[in-house]
């Protein structure tokens, strides 16, 4: 009379397991509804802070975008580039492919400051800079996209990281791109996708001025305009911006690929998109169709947003953006 018991007690155990594997392996997995019931109203608090930041300066944009590219390249999408040092780590602020370039985290701590009042505790700030990188790109004039969420913030965060190389410089080449995007998940199409986000920023002289004074694959009336406010050999000039899309520089359109096809690329890495290599005809169709460059960067952000995130149990929820709580 025991066996039912027992047989019981074990379907209890074996459902139990089964239920603990199940929500383990599903709270790893984002989703665009994460936050439908706990925090209902953080779209529009996002929104709100960087629509009125993208008003007043509309570069905050393209800053925010770049934000997100950064964080997400360096260890996964998980807030970490937000924190500053402290005594137990340097964090990614002063890299190399950072210092001096990355920018936007007032309008960060601001969204997070909002976010807290109608939702505390909940929210992360790297899901923060996903809706962030989403809202600036609309409000410029892109595509929309639903943003997968769920991400927990990094405890830490890391120089060495951030300085290993995982971000391209502006001196990169075709192939540097290809195996930089391709060793975080990412095809050519997408790399090339996601490059079209220079149709919104700016530049500092000291990323473009070799291209400019050296490079031959360059219209000679645009390298000639640039060097009116980036003199050789520097260091004056070093940190004089120009506009990575010369036609439209604070619409989100698909310029930035006409310009490469009449090498007005301003960044090396921009123009080996179209130089007689493998990604010529993808520049060529983002050219002449829109509707296919909009596509293909917003499903290339959903991608890029899943890079290796902090999920379930692990990282946590910061209070304040650029410190561990």
């Amino acid at each position: 009379m025991a066996r039912p018991s027992s047989f019981s007690s074990s379907m209890a155990i074996f459902t139990l397991a089964f239920l603990v594997i199940f929500t383990s392996s599903s709270s790893a997995q984002l989703s665009t509804n994460f936050y439908s019931k706990s925090c209902p109203k953080v779209f529009g608090a996002v929104k709100s802070v960087v629509h009125s930041a993208v008003s007043k300066e509309r570069r905050m944009g393209a800053s925010l975008v770049r934000l997100f590219f950064h964080d997400c390249f360096v260890k996964g999408c998980d807030g970490s580039i937000l924190l500053e040092d402290t005594s137990s780590f340097t964090g990614e602020q002063t890299a190399g492919p950072n210092n001096n370039s990355v920018r936007g985290f007032n309008v960060v701590a601001k969204i997070k400051s909002k976010v807290e009042k109608v939702c505390p505790g909940i929210v992360s700030c790297a899901d923060i800079l996903a809706i962030a990188a989403r809202d600036s790109t609309v409000i410029l004039g892109g595509p929309n996209w639903n943003v997968k969420l769920g991400r927990r913030d990094s405890k830490t965060a890391s120089l060495s990281a951030a300085n290993s190389g995982v971000i391209p410089p502006p001196t990169s080449t075709l192939s540097n791109l290809i195996n930089r995007f391709k060793n975080k998940g990412l095809s050519v199409k997408d790399m090339v996708a996601l490059s079209g986000s220079h149709t919104i920023g700016k530049a500092r002289c000291t990323s473009f001025r070799a291209r400019i004074y050296n490079e031959t694959n360059i219209d000679s009336s645009f390298a000639a305009t640039r060097k009116k406010s980036c003199p050789f050999p520097g260091p004056s000039g070093n940190n004089n911006l120009a506009p990575l899309d010369v036609q439209t520089p604070t619409a989100f359109d698909n310029n930035y690929y006409k310009n490469l096809i009449n090498q007005k690329g301003l960044l090396h890495s921009d123009q080996v998109l179209f130089n007689g290599g493998s990604t010529d005809s993808l520049v060529r169709t983002y050219s002449s169709n829109s509707k296919t460059f909009n596509s293909d960067f917003a499903a290339a952000m959903i991608k890029m947003g899943d890079i290796d995130p902090l999920t379930g149990s692990k990282g946590e929820i910061r209070k304040i953006c650029s410190k561990p709580n």
